[in-house]
């Protein structure tokens, strides 16, 4: 189920004949939506690294023949893909950032904590370390470090500490032998209510395992320089280190003089390049939090190429 369906529309105003982009593709709902509104005589682009995702989107979006295009690869190579798709210029993309509930579902991917699978959370299963691999060979402070920083883990470095001490016996290879683990580092007296003690290290294995941030941050700066003046862009994210990285490229685009305070002129004759639609991020209905579960940590920022 695609998250702020109407709002997405609403922010992103896609039109007949354009080109759009959806960076996270997933099963292809928000690139079903747009395409009621640019195709015939559009263009969609959709990227995933999942080959899964990738499948079902390739279903769901079949009816729209040509005029849906779809990329196997991270977002982070954005630049690189749309030249070699002939692809110069953008009136809008989306991005739908995290976790897809496809992903989830799927036991054996081993992202959920919820169900028993092999410790892999790769988003693209034919490449790169899985989650194993990291928690098997890490060293106590670099497992710390990932923890704290991707997972905002208070508990970090007993987690840490109690993961080394556990792959010492044996190996730890999959999700429940990996949540036993983390439960016995977190005091049960200190378990939150609302929030399973596995959460927030399994989030940090998880961005960790696909480079998230860095890839965010890398394609989120191709796409805006692919818009067109009055194209637009609308980021779905989902926990607070996302929407930092596109709240802080937001403004960098929109801010223009980059020149330190005391300088009495501008120097760098930099121009704002965008126009923040979203002063503060937009968050899913209550309505709609009810229907989807996923919808209510989801922030939406847009903006406009100028």
């Amino acid at each position: 189920m695609s998250v702020m369906p109407d709002e997405v529309i609403r922010f992103l105003a896609p039109k007949a004949g354009g080109c759009y982009l959806d960076g996270t593709l997933g099963g292809g709902g928000h690139s079903a939506l747009i395409a009621q509104h640019c195709l015939p005589g559009g263009t969609i682009i959709g990227f995933d690294r999942d080959q899964e995702a990738l499948a079902a989107a390739c279903r769901r979006l079949a009816g729209y023949g040509d005029g849906v295009r779809l990329v196997h690869g991270d977002f982070a190579g954005l630049a690189e893909q749309l030249a070699q798709l002939g692809i110069g210029a953008l009136d809008g993309f989306i991005f739908d950032l995290g976790v897809s509930s496809h992903q989830l579902d799927s036991g054996a991917r081993g992202f959920s904590f919820q169900q028993d699978a092999a410790l892999d959370m790769r988003m693209d299963t034919s490449c790169g370390e899985t989650a194993a691999d990291l928690v098997n060979s890490l060293p106590e402070a670099e497992l710390e470090r990932i923890i704290k920083e991707y997972g905002e883990e208070r508990w970090a470095k007993r987690i840490a500490a109690f993961i080394v001490k556990a792959r010492a016996e044996k190996p730890i290879e999959g999700t429940l032998q990996l949540v036993d683990i983390i439960k016995g580092a977190i005091p049960k007296a200190k378990w939150e209510e609302r929030i399973h003690p596995a959460t927030r290290t399994f989030q940090a294995l998880r961005i960790a395992v696909n480079h998230e941030l860095d890839s965010l941050e890398q394609g989120l700066k191709a796409a805006l320089d692919h818009l067109k003046p009055g194209g637009r862009g609308v980021v779905i994210s989902f926990h607070s280190l996302e929407d930092r990285i596109v709240k802080h490229v937001f403004r960098d685009y929109a801010s223009g003089c980059t020149c330190p305070r005391h300088l009495p002129v501008c120097v760098c004759s930099n121009q704002p390049r965008v126009r923040i639609l979203t002063g503060k991020p937009v968050m899913a209905t209550e309505e709609e939090t009810e229907q989807n579960p996923r919808a209510r940590s989801a922030k939406l920022r847009a903006v406009e190429r100028l």
